[in-house]
């Protein structure tokens, strides 16, 4: 039987999902998903890996037509790492949201590089491997005595369905505090604190490390190789990366939990650590410029539980009424410093409260796409190429801007198709933006740029 399919283990910081696919066509041939809750821990609030572990498992040995599955890779979201200790056991995986991290604040940022160096912005409470380390070395250096070693988070999936441990970039370099992408080395702070001997060799996102370890293999009645894997957002940005090799300014706009944006041709003077800029390290090795803000969070709060999708009805009658969300309702992004406040929203049905957080999420992009200076083609991907409204407002308001979204979970199922094919299959499916049109559309802009005291 021909082993023409892959599975997808997709670890994002909301929801963790399963994926099997057709490698030459990209057909979702079976797809399973569960929330990715962090748990309560002494130390340290933790990732859930005990429980995504158990259902990855027991998924897994209901796959259809197991023989048939070439590989099995691993996406995973940035900012976290597993610590294990002698043996191979989870020591700590920590949640990066947890406040109990700040509390080393102030000490830190004394031992960082400096960002010029690391472009890597110190982000609270723990979105900083570095910080997550300290924390932990610091705090409780009795759960640290156990530490024998450590993992990005996408190579500890490939660990724990391997047993082989690997490095990678893509993942180890998200705003870590750990890497100096432009002299490809460690910081001083990782060499200084022994966080570089934890690690170990860096492999390539496209690595076999091995088959499945056998008694996970024996329990699924899965045999199939273990590929490195790659970080999240660099998946989304390969799928586009890859098939423009030539656009020297693509950025690529992947959405979720986080809206990131990977751009190409960006001048790192640009990069801005206060405004949650930073530069990621692609598959290739290549650093590129960055910048991020929780849109998945930012829309729940202001589209409220359970909100349907918006449509253009329901957005024509939030311009018309001037309401307006400013920014901003969940940590990290361009606006440090500002409180979220919705303004003539009272009375807004759900459907006009869906309208106006895509909106809102689409006037940060605009902010932030102007921040990392993107003037060419930007590719939509994730959740926001799929929301009815998003991509024609972008093109609306970026009119000097070419904007297109990409179908379904398009960067990493076509990351793990082009990583287990070793680049052999076609491109995913793109489509251009029709923009949306309103009279009311550009005031609204500037109004809200003003409001929202968006640099000039």
């Amino acid at each position: 039987m021909a082993r023409d399919r892959v599975v997808v283990l997709d670890v994002g910081k909301t929801n963790a999902k399963l994926m099997l696919l057709d490698i030459a066509g990209g057909d979702v041939v079976w797809a399973e998903e569960r929330p990715s809750p962090a748990v309560a821990g002494p130390a340290v609030d933790q990732l859930d890996v005990a429980g995504i572990e158990a259902w990855m498992l027991d998924r897994l040995a209901r796959l259809p037509e197991p023989a048939r599955v070439a590989a099995i890779v691993p996406v995973a979201h940035g900012a976290a790492a597993a610590l294990l200790d002698a043996a191979g056991g989870v020591v700590a995986v920590p949640d990066y949201e947890d406040r109990r991290q700040e509390v080393v604040a102030e000490e830190y940022a004394a031992l960082r590089d400096p960002f010029s160096t690391t472009f890597s912005p110190d982000i609270s409470p723990g979105l900083n491997i570095g910080r997550q380390f300290y924390y932990l070395k610091t705090r409780f250096p009795e759960l640290w005595a156990r530490v024998a070693s450590a993992l990005p988070y996408a190579q500890f999936w490939a660990y724990r369905l391997s047993g082989i441990a690997a490095n990678n970039l893509t993942t180890l370099a998200c705003h870590s505090d750990l890497w100096r992408p432009l002299e490809r080395r460690w910081s001083d702070l990782a060499v200084a604190q022994g966080f570089d001997a934890l690690f170990p060799p860096f492999r390539d996102c496209s690595d076999v490390l091995g088959p499945l370890r056998p008694e996970i293999a024996a329990a699924t009645g899965l045999f199939t190789d273990v590929l490195c894997g790659i970080h999240d957002s660099n998946a989304s940005y390969l799928c586009h990366r890859v098939a423009r090799p030539d656009d020297a300014t693509l950025a690529v706009l992947s959405s979720g939990t986080w809206c990131v944006i990977l751009a190409r041709g960006v001048d790192f003077s640009r990069l801005d650590e206060p405004r949650d800029m930073l530069a990621n390290v692609d598959a290739f090795g290549e650093p590129t410029a960055t910048a991020k803000f929780m849109s998945g969070r930012e829309y729940a709060a202001i589209a409220g539980p359970n909100a349907p999708e918006p449509d253009q009805a329901a957005l024509a009658r939030v311009l018309e009424a001037g309401a307006m969300a400013l920014p901003r309702f969940a940590p990290g992004g361009p606006f440090a410093g500002h409180e979220g406040r919705l303004i003539g929203a009272e009375n807004l049905l759900s459907v006009e409260r869906a309208a106006l957080a895509t909106l809102y999420v689409a006037l940060v992009a605009d902010v932030t796409l102007d921040a990392l200076g993107s003037t060419g083609t930007i590719v939509v991907d994730g959740p926001l190429a799929a929301n009815t409204l998003f991509p024609g407002l972008l093109q609306a308001i970026r009119p000097g801007c070419e904007i297109l979204l990409a179908g379904g979970r398009a960067g990493a199922a076509f990351a793990a198709r082009w990583l287990a094919s070793d680049g052999g299959i076609a491109q995913p499916p793109i489509l251009r933006a029709a923009p949306v049109t309103h009279p009311k559309l550009a005031a609204y802009r500037a109004n809200w740029r003003q409001a929202a005291e968006v640099p000039q």
